[in-house]
């Protein structure tokens, strides 16, 4: 048996033409002790009126009365966001009827020659009513939760990206500058010495000093490339290039055009995507080739990253500490766009990214990484 609070005084609203039937229905709740305080009403403007000042908790509603249906006050309730259940409670109405209100968002029906179950009807209304809400809130929660989730995961990804940028310009401009100035200070005291020994070790400094200028590069040309000036199509086939010189697989790009023209983040958002493809092809796959494929037709740009490899376990994908993976989801979303990850195990691996152009604003040449 459902119940209600004790101390809970219920505010009813009654639709009822007749004086009669809601007398009955007052007596009723009376003597099932349900506090509450019953308020008849028989015109639909009169009711409409009442519903937009005052606030009900449950409201009763006979199905038929003079030149309406409870229909017709169900129509004006239910456009308020936080409406109080309705139940309809009426002797003029059949089970299929009452069905179809049911499926309107009506909360219940009860007959009127079964008024005694009344209290029960209301209690049930009011439980289901409340847990209805409760679980929109909670959706409501979630939704407000995962939108600040990815606000904030947008706001580290360009924080990442300005950090890696302003990395990358103190390598180039002091490391890499210093670098290269000392290179050249050994290189001149090795030619200008006549000691085979002090020439013998001036050349082996600088040889580490010109592994230590290129290894300063790479870093850099990993931070923030510059390769990306000259567009995304360049990028990705410098990715493909130095993964094939590093693995000794074959990377084959396919675009389809020389030029694939997208906003700077787009850009960026997918060089990242390949470059972290390719990096976990690298460390996990083992395959015999891999496929790039860039199109941005039908205003869709489209990057595709298949290799033939090991595959991946779902349950890998699943990982709690996945972050790379989860991390092309989240760089895909601050762009509007998603990314698709499908595998079997022993049958590669295709991760596509999806970003839809129509909305962004294009410029005509390719600009500038962020």
């Amino acid at each position: 048996m459902v119940t209600i609070a004790s101390d809970q005084t219920l505010n009813i609203l009654h639709l009822e033409d007749s004086l009669t039937d809601h007398d009955l229905t007052a007596r009723i709740l009376r003597r099932s002790g349900l506090q509450c305080h019953l308020q008849r009403v028989d015109s639909l403007p009169e009711f409409q009126k009442l519903t937009d000042q005052q606030s009900f908790d449950v409201i009763l509603a006979d199905y038929r009365l003079p030149g309406f249906t409870a229909l017709d006050a169900w129509s004006h309730v239910a456009q308020k966001p936080q409406h109080p259940p309705f139940v309809l409670l009426s002797g003029a109405i059949g089970e299929a009827a009452a069905v179809d209100a049911m499926r309107l968002g009506i909360a219940d029906y009860l007959l009127k020659d079964d008024l005694q179950r009344l209290p029960h009807v209301i209690a049930r209304a009011i439980e289901v009513h409340e847990a209805r809400r409760a679980r929109e809130q909670a959706v409501a929660d979630l939704a407000a939760s995962e939108r600040r989730l990815a606000d904030l995961t947008e706001h580290l990804q360009l924080s990442i990206e300005q950090e890696r940028a302003s990395i990358a310009r103190e390598i180039h401009d002091d490391i890499g500058g210093a670098l290269t100035a000392v290179r050249f200070d050994v290189a001149w005291i090795g030619r200008h010495s006549s000691d085979p020994a002090m020439q013998e070790h001036a050349q082996s400094a600088t040889d580490m000093l010109q592994h230590a200028i290129g290894a300063s590069q790479r870093i850099m040309m990993n931070l923030r490339p510059p390769i990306l000036e000259q567009g995304l199509v360049a990028a990705v086939q410098w990715l493909a290039a130095g993964f094939e010189r590093r693995t000794g697989v074959p990377a084959r790009v396919v675009s389809s055009s020389e030029t694939v023209h997208t906003p700077p983040e787009v850009q960026l958002v997918a060089y990242r995507t390949a470059q972290e493809a390719l990096t976990n092809i690298s460390k996990h796959a083992q395959p015999r080739k891999v496929d790039i494929d860039l199109s941005d037709r039908e205003g869709v740009l489209t990057l595709e990253v298949t290799d033939d490899g090991k595959g991946i376990d779902a349950q890998m994908l699943d990982k709690p500490k996945a972050f790379g993976l989860k991390g092309l989801h989240e760089r895909a979303r601050t762009v509007g766009g998603w990314l698709d990850i499908s595998s079997r195990p022993g049958h590669g691996t295709s991760v596509i990214l999806s970003i839809p152009l129509t909305s962004q604003a294009i410029p005509p040449d390719s600009g500038d990484a962020q």
